[in-house]
């Protein structure tokens, strides 16, 4: 059985229709015709869409948008699960800043209202990996550069070393996005669907149409801030004024140990038959960092962050990585005597991106709080005592205090070219070295993908 919708209206209008099938359908199809302006010539414009697929509920809305062509969207649940079919359409949305700051455009994804972080990312490419980093968590991921999904979102049957080759985990872990445009119409070769239906199916939210330039020299000001994201249709967002008093009151929601929220619940085994054994204590850990260690045959044993020393030593380690993840590090449980332990019975640990924060933590250093963090593909880091310097993949608000490192076993080893942060440490006693930065950029550059090597070359000495 197949329903029909017809609605006409002025192509100026900007009022919604609606329309709700009730009945289990087997191809829904809709057709749309709304007047031209005289200006225009007069007439109509019709345009209809399909639906080929069993539903139990299929509801349409339709708006004229602003070259008086109608954009349509297909909401379909069917039994096993709910959908959005994305057909060029946009809802409105609002962002509203802790510091009352409102930003107006298009919505993507599900209506609601959404609670983060606002912060921003100014690389160019690289949106699927971005937004699949567990390191976002909790947070609306503004992309400075102004127009993403140009390549749209390749399949996640694409594999690399057993892996999703543009994916950092099994799905979106970002709470928002937030981009100037959003392209609907990729074009490459590895394209599977577009960034808003891939949006849509993960029903993720989104705002597009605002000025990131303007967002991200105001969250670069004042550093980030937690933020408001309402989706809806137009006249059903909450009143402005509601939304600014609430996001008032907001904390900070990533002062908290985020990372209970995204560690893997199981224990996985990558390579069973490597030649080194490393134990990943998960924090959030990226697929680029199993996939390093992958290509250089190593056993990669995953477990859960709170695994204890006595239970990890089973695995017979010749390692441990504690990886990358979002939020607070002073927040995180248990994991910082884990880490101390396994540096006393001497098992080489290295650390990545939150990783170095929580094994300096271990040593008595102390991290704070950038205030709008490093998050590009592009930071420089220098190497203390020589003349290196490296261009790294970044992701991270919290960083160590170099001050902190004194009366600890641990010893600068570099520092961000930019305004001097700690990007790594190292200990002439301990088996031990982390960096801040990601080696296994996902994306970004690899120069200093050879510290994999380093970790080996640890683990045999």
């Amino acid at each position: 059985m197949s329903g029909r919708f017809h609605s006409i209206a002025n192509a100026d209008s900007t009022t919604s229709t609606w329309c709700s099938f009730e009945r289990t359908t087997t191809t829904a199809s809709t057709r749309t015709s709304t007047s031209m302006p005289s200006a225009c010539g007069g007439g109509s414009i019709e345009r209809e869409g399909r639906v080929s697929s069993t539903t139990d509920c299929v509801t349409i809305c339709s708006v004229p948008d602003d070259k008086y062509k109608w954009d349509v969207v297909f909401k379909t649940r069917k039994t096993e699960m709910s959908r959005y079919i994305h057909m060029n359409f946009d809802h409105t949305a609002a962002l509203v800043l802790k510091d009352g700051t409102v930003y107006h455009g298009m919505g993507h994804g599900p209506d609601g209202l959404y609670e983060g972080e606002a912060v921003f990312c100014t690389g160019m490419v690289g949106y699927t990996e971005s937004l699949t980093d567990p390191s976002y968590y909790n947070q609306f991921l503004t992309f400075s550069y102004p127009l993403i999904g140009n390549y749209g979102v390749a399949s996640f049957d694409d594999r690399s070393e057993g892996l999703p080759r543009f994916f950092e985990s099994d799905s979106i872990k970002a709470r928002a996005m937030v981009a100037h445009e959003v392209c609907e119409h990729p074009s490459h070769w590895s394209c599977d669907r577009t960034l808003p239906q891939w949006l849509c199916d993960e029903q993720v939210p989104a705002i597009s149409g605002i000025d990131t330039r303007d967002l991200t020299k105001r969250l670069r000001a004042h550093g980030v801030m937690p933020a408001l994201l309402a989706v809806g249709c137009e006249g059903d967002l909450p009143d402005i004024g509601r939304l600014r008093t609430r996001a008032a009151k907001m904390d900070d929601p990533t002062n908290k140990n985020l990372v209970r929220e995204v560690s893997t619940p199981v224990t996985t085994v990558y390579n069973d038959a490597g030649d080194t054994t490393v134990v990943l204590l998960d924090c959030g850990a990226k697929y680029g960092i199993i996939k390093s260690l992958l290509r250089r045959n190593v056993r990669v044993v995953r477990v859960r962050y709170d695994t204890p020393i006595d239970v990890i030593e089973t695995y017979k380690p010749d390692g441990i990585l504690v990886s990358n993840g979002p939020g607070n590090p002073d927040r995180v449980d248990t994991i910082c005597d884990t880490i101390d332990a396994a540096l006393n019975r001497d098992i080489p640990t290295v650390g990545i991106c939150m990783g170095i924060q929580l094994l300096s933590l271990s040593q008595g250093a102390e991290t704070y709080k950038l205030k709008f963090g490093h998050r590009s593909q592009n930071q420089p880091c220098r190497e203390l005592g020589t003349s290196r310097c490296y261009i790294t993949s970044q992701n991270h608000g919290y960083v160590v205090d170099p001050a902190s490192l004194e009366g600890t076993d641990l010893s600068l080893w570099m520092t961000n070219a930019n305004d001097g942060s700690c990007e790594g440490v190292t200990s002439s006693r301990l088996n031990t070295f982390a960096v801040q930065f990601h080696p296994e950029a996902n994306p970004g550059p690899r120069d200093t993908d050879f510290l994999f090597d380093r970790f080996l070359s640890l683990m045999g000495d």
